[in-house]
């Protein structure tokens, strides 16, 4: 049977019940160190034996591809591949497999938490309770502002919704331009160039341009309407770190709201110390019930390509 590497976080820390199935088919679970993101040397030594591989945000180098001899699959246990060489993989013959939309409630709601935070600054003000004080800032509401979507898939879909029903005007871009189904009638289609001028809030659920260049740098920012609240909880390369701080210096950007840096955990005194922006630690998807989903559906595929002896646990 196969041996299959483990290396998501939250699977390494803390073993889910979801993992069984590969164990019931026989394969041998590799797991790399509990709790940590695996570096380049790590995965060096641990890619040449498996078959498999159960993968979470970690980077993945050509020269790690080029040391899997025997690898065929990688199974993602979310939808996004920003962090693998697939020039090289897919010159290998390696497959790619994706948790499709099993996190997206998870991410969803955190990047309405974020906004909601940012609208009535409770981190300061709850900061400042803590502290004996009782700041009484005064905040924004949701209801009547004007919301931009940048990505109307999954994740953008249900914060789209979620911000609609709060009585927001939302305005969306997605250049497939998907089928509003039940957002129609509360979500219109718009150019970037107009949600930028017109967003309060602009929530980015986007995969990175093919150029890798940033959705949000110094041209976009130059844009946006004045105390714009901007949130992302998709990737950190949509935005240019530089651009943005310069931007919640002279007071454009009122706040930012993120889950997710170039890297992580960022350095001290950077983009994460700054006084308007609530940061997170990538748990987007980091919930009971996202992990469950994500590690089933990144299991059966692992299954489909690595189907092993059904009798094995017998």
């Amino acid at each position: 049977m196969a041996r299959i590497l483990i290396t998501p976080r939250s699977l390494t820390s803390d073993p889910p019940s979801e993992l069984e199935p590969l164990r019931a088919a026989g394969h041998e679970l590799v797991f790399s160190t509990p709790g940590q993101t695996p570096d380049e040397a790590e995965l060096l030594r641990l890619i040449p034996s498996v078959e498999g591989w159960l993968a979470g945000v970690e980077p993945v180098s050509e020269a790690v591809i080029a040391a899997a001899a025997r690898l065929r699959v990688i199974s993602r246990n979310g939808t996004g591949t920003d962090n693998l060489p697939l020039t090289a993989t897919g010159a290998r013959g390696i497959r790619i497999e994706r948790a499709m939309a099993a996190n997206a409630t998870g991410v969803a709601e955190l990047a309405i938490g974020l906004a909601l935070a940012a609208c009535r600054n409770l981190t300061d003000v709850s900061h400042g309770v803590r502290l004996g004080g009782w700041p009484r800032l005064r905040g924004r509401e949701i209801e009547g502002e004007t919301v931009g979507i940048i990505g109307l898939g999954a994740i953008g879909r249900k914060v789209a919704g979620v911000m609609a029903e709060l009585g927001a005007k939302v305005i969306a871009a997605d250049p497939f331009r998907p089928d509003l189904g039940a957002l129609a009638g509360k979500v219109d289609y718009a150019d970037p160039a107009e949600i930028l001028a017109q967003a309060g809030i602009l929530s980015l659920h986007c995969p990175m341009p093919e150029d890798g260049s940033p959705v949000i740098g110094a041209a976009a920012l130059a844009q946006i309407r004045p105390g714009l609240i901007l949130i992302n909880t998709a990737r950190a390369g949509l935005i240019d770190e530089t651009a943005l701080l310069a931007a919640l210096e002279d007071g454009r950007v009122a706040a930012y709201g993120t889950d997710v840096f170039a890297t992580e955990p960022p350095a001290p005194g950077g983009l994460a110390a700054h006084p308007r922006v609530i940061a997170t630690s990538h748990i987007g998807g980091l919930t009971d019930a996202s992990v469950r989903r994500a590690t089933r559906i990144a299991v059966e595929n692992l299954l489909t390509h690595l189907p092993g002896d059904g009798n094995a646990s017998r």
